[in-house]
């Protein structure tokens, strides 16, 4: 049986020669000029773009576990800011859902996976000896609403972020609705 990758290299060969990437040739900026946050749930993959009326080469869509800006300065506003600065983006929405993944994560059953798939004790007490803070790094979210409005004000208050407007919202991942947490007009 073919492993994944080869599944999906075997797929992309006839994809292309078929020429079936047409209909989504598009520019690299976004033709709404907006850039999204959300969550890598699987359920948001095609609901979320469908809930918003939004199509291949509209929005900047960036993924992340729960949708979370957790620090002012990592990759995730990096992202945000590029979409900005570089691909044309006016406007920021936050999007988290109902049962999320990082909803209630606890950081110690996580290490406990760690070790269970082979990383070692010592590993983990040389990345907290180093200055990383695997409680905090690992810790999830107890309140959907409450971790949009943080990564919203993150957002909204970064210094090098213009004075745009920054939504929050939160999907409901069975029906696609949608719930206005914060209007950032």
């Amino acid at each position: 049986m073919p492993n994944l990758l080869s599944q999906i290299m075997e797929y992309n060969r006839s994809f292309v020669e078929e020429q079936k990437y047409e209909p989504y040739l598009t520019s690299k900026f976004p033709d709404r000029k907006f850039v999204i946050l959300t969550c890598m749930d699987t359920r948001l993959i095609e609901l979320l773009p469908a809930s918003m009326n939004i199509k291949n080469g509209d929005v900047k869509m960036i993924k992340a576990a729960g949708g979370v800006v957790s620090t002012p300065f990592g990759g995730i506003m990096r992202s945000i800011i590029v979409a900005i600065y570089e691909l044309g983006a006016d406007e920021v929405l936050v999007v988290g859902h109902h049962d999320c993944g990082m909803s209630h994560l606890n950081p110690e059953r996580v290490k406990e996976k760690f070790v269970a798939r082979g990383i070692k004790e010592e590993t983990l007490k040389t990345l907290e000896y180093s200055g990383l803070n695997l409680e905090r790094w690992l810790r999830g979210f107890e309140d959907v609403k409450e971790s949009v409005k943080s990564s919203v004000n993150i957002i909204k208050n970064h210094p090098l972020v213009p004075d745009i407007p920054v939504h929050g919202l939160v999907i409901d991942p069975s029906t696609g609705k949608l719930d206005v947490i914060v209007n950032g007009y």
